[in-house]
């Protein structure tokens, strides 16, 4: 450590201090190299050089005294080396003596060496070309194997073996030629398993495609089974409630449905799909598949949903919409089945671009058609379809509310058709009672429709109070109600019941009280046929209770909360106005006929000398035209619509012979004449209280008979023939007897009445009578003008 600085001091010192310092140096076995540097670098090598050089001749002198000090020792070093070299000279003599005989000895035992060497390595080669061909044949297996699974079509073991060799042998063949053939067609191998494996889809997507229509047909098949037998067990629950008062509850209503799950019915395969998908997994390409899967269905759905140019819709709908059932059937069984082939999302969406293409298709087609039949058709199988599919998941609330869009045009398409068919009832009706002779016509026409109360079957041939037209219009009302209940299959029944109602009452007003109106006012129809006309108005309106119970019944309300519900059809009111109208135009009818006879009254003599003592020909027609009419209307009107016809005929009786007193045609009149009309007037009043009372409207508590209708005509006739007219002034007495006249007609008559003719005078007595009437008349007719 105290070395270095002592160091430094002796190199810069002078030549002197130099070489003590090299002295120093190699003495210490140290580095000369910073001493040489030194040297160099201050410019003094010569200086450095005879340092050196003196430092030299001083190791040579102390060798010389050293080898001089050892001299012996090295003579005595030298002798015993020369006798080592004797030693080794025997020594290498006896060696090579040894070693000719180890040869001599050895040489046979050294070919023996080689021939060993030789068989070890024959041997090591021997066995790497036993492990190389044990490898090469378990590929080679491995090879034939898998060449035999791809010709038996067994791919996945296929896949099984080409993984083994690839993984497990291919590397580790050892030789090139065959690990270059081996890893060439291995990618081939499994392109080939791709090639057919698709080839087998696509096969099977020809082949589902082909069958989807029958796997929709089926399940369609199914779903109309169920609805049928769902309707059957609601016809029997109906016909139970109707044969029997029992509370529901004591009832139980069960539906024997058969075996109709899916898998026992629809047999479809799907293992080319499941070995297409399996495949492609194994191959590392499932996603490839599955996208490959998701576009070759979809692109089949849009082909299938092509509307048929070549048929109408009508025809080409069911195969159209079972061919998508079937379809979105098979998709929901690789969806629940195919581990992940298809997604819920790719299934959702599909069927959205289904729904809104069925949607749109139903749309357009619905607009077009103007057949309510061919619409219904339509909308049965959409709603089977409907039903097919929800039962797999898939929301229908679209085609739900297509169905609902068109229920007003359905129901419209419905009056039209239900009119056409009404009016041709109408116009082809022979408005007579219809005579029905078997039992079967009975229960088809009476007992269907409950125009009777009773159960009780009469004695044939029966008459029956409407003509044919009336069950066959009832007819058109139930196959109306039933096709508007049938439309509303989609949706809960009791909710669809004031919807029924509604068209109901559309149906009744609109059309058939309207075609009923064409009839009355048309005038075509003689007296008979007009009072057979409104007796089937009347039918009709009492059948309404019976359409609106048969509505409830068909929308599922049972038949006691019906009967309940206090919320009748607008119709029954309508049909009851047209049976008003209907009565009015039989009354206008029959007072036209009338009309026809009351002409004969202007050729009445009014001035006749001699009272008669017969009835007026007028009179005598009259009477057998309303024997008539009577007769005719009591077998087919209602005894209200006999008291309104028979009332209004008396009234226009009764105005016609005042019309005619107070017509300019009859210049004056004398009593003779208003004897005449006393004569008619009693016959007719006999006939009205005769037919008051024997047609039974007596009973009806009428505070108006027949015989009052006439009572202004009477009570004028009365007045005429009265001793003391002039009482008529009297309001007691006018109030009495004469109520119904009014000052102005009977001053009118009164101006046009004369006394008895001269001739007719015989005797004093019956003078005096004639002049007290006559003074008694002209003060009424005195009065009457002060009072006018």
């Amino acid at each position: 450590m105290t070395a270095q600085p002592k160091k430094r001091s002796v190199i810069e010192s002078g030549d002197g201090g130099l070489g003590l310092g090299l002295a120093l140096f190699i003495s210490n076995g140290e580095d000369l190299g910073p001493i040489i540097r030194h040297g160099f670098d201050s410019g003094k090598p010569e200086a450095l050089m005879q340092n050196l050089r003196s430092i030299v001749k001083k190791k040579e002198v102390e060798i010389e005294e050293l080898c001089r000090l050892h001299y012996e020792d090295f003579i005595l070093a030298v002798d015993e080396l020369r006798g080592v070299l004797v030693d080794a000279d025997e020594l290498k003599g006896m060696l090579t003596g040894e070693n000719i005989h180890l040869q001599k000895v050895s040489s046979a035992t050294l070919l023996n060496l080689d021939e060993l060497f030789e068989l070890y390595s024959i041997k090591k080669n021997i066995g790497e070309a036993i492990t190389t061909l044990k490898i090469c044949v378990k590929v080679i297996s491995l090879c034939m194997a898998c060449n035999g699974y791809i010709a038996e079509a067994k791919f996945h073991p296929a896949l099984k073996t080409l993984d083994m060799i690839e993984k497990g042998y291919l590397q580790n063949i050892p030789l090139k030629l065959l690990k270059k053939v081996v890893a060439k067609h291995i990618p081939l191998i499994k392109m080939h398993i791709e090639k057919k494996v698709c080839s087998e889809f696509n096969d099977w997507l020809v082949h589902i495609r082909r069958m989807a229509k029958q796997i929709g047909q089926v399940s369609i098949s199914q779903a109309s089974m169920a609805r049928q037998k769902d309707e059957e067990m609601r016809a029997r629950k109906r016909e139970a409630e109707a044969h029997s008062d029992a509370r529901p509850d004591e009832h139980v209503y069960t539906l024997d449905v058969e075996n109709t799950d899916e898998e026992s019915t629809l047999n479809f395969d799907l293992t080319p799909v499941y070995r297409a998908h399996h495949m492609h997994k194994c191959l590392g390409i499932g996603e490839k598949f599955r996208d490959y899967y998701y576009k070759n269905r979809l692109m089949q759905l849009n082909l299938d949903m092509q509307i048929s140019t070549s048929q109408p819709f009508l025809e080409s709908h069911q195969p159209l919409l079972a061919q998508v059932a079937g379809f979105f059937i098979v998709e929901q069984r690789v969806l629940r089945s195919a581990d992940g082939l298809l997604s819920e999302s790719q299934v959702e969406s599909t069927w959205e671009t289904a729904i809104a293409k069925i949607t749109s298709i139903l749309e357009d087609q619905f607009a077009r058609m103007s057949i309510a039949s061919h619409l219904l058709l339509v909308k049965d199988y959409v709603t089977l379809l409907g039903t097919t599919v929800s039962k797999y998941g898939y929301q229908i609330a679209q085609l739900i509310r297509v169905i609902a869009k068109y229920k007003d045009k359905y129901h419209q398409l419905l009056l039209i058709e239900s009119r056409k068919q009404i009016d041709d009832i109408l116009a082809n009706d022979s408005y007579e009672q219809m005579i029905i002779k078997k039992e079967y016509e009975y229960n088809m026409n009476v007992t269907a429709f409950h125009f009777e109360t009773d159960d009780v079957v009469p004695e044939f041939p029966y008459v029956a109070p409407f003509s044919s037209g009336v069950p066959d219009i009832c007819r058109i009302v139930r196959s109306f109600i039933e096709d508007s209940v049938s439309y509303f299959s989609y949706s809960a029944r009791t909710n669809i019941y004031e919807i029924v109602k509604g068209y109901l009452d559309r149906l009744l007003i609109e059309v058939l009280n309207d075609s009923l109106l064409n009839m009355v006012y048309a005038r075509s129809l003689a007296m008979s046929q007009m009072m057979q006309l409104a007796g089937n108005i009347s039918v009709l309106e009492q059948s309404c209770d019976m359409f609106l119970l048969f509505s409830a019944q068909l929308c599922g309300i049972p038949k006691r909360i019906a009967q309940r519900s206090h919320s009748g059809l607008t119709a029954k009111a309508v049909l009851k106005a047209s049976q008003n109208a209907a009565y009015n135009s039989l009354i206008n009818l029959a007072n036209f006929k009338i009309d026809e006879f009351m002409v004969l009254l202007d050729d009445v003599n009014w001035i006749v000398e001699e009272a008669p003592d017969n009835p007026n020909e007028y009179m005598n027609e009259v009477l057998i035209y309303l024997e008539t009419l009577v007769s005719t209307a009591q077998e087919i009107l209602p005894l209200e619509a006999l008291y309104k016809m028979v009332s209004g005929a008396m009234s226009h009786i009764s105005d016609s012979i005042m019309t005619t007193l107070l017509n300019e045609g009859v210049k004056r009149f004398t009593v003779n004449a208003v004897m005449g009309l006393d004569i008619d007037l009693k016959l007719l009043e006999a006939f009205a209280e005769e037919k008051f009372y024997r047609t039974g409207l007596a009973d009806l508590g009428k505070e108006t008979t027949f015989a009052d209708c006439l009572v202004e005509i009477r009570q004028l006739v009365n007045l005429l023939l009265s001793s003391q007219p002039e009482n008529f002034m009297n309001p007691v007495i006018r109030g009495r007897n004469y109520g119904s006249l009014d000052y102005k007609k009977v001053a009118i008559v009164c101006d046009k009445y004369k006394d008895f003719a001269d001739g007719l005078f015989g005797s004093l007595s019956n003078r005096n009578k004639q002049d007290a009437r006559k003074r008694s008349m002209d003060v009424l007719k005195r009065r009457l003008k002060d009072f006018s």
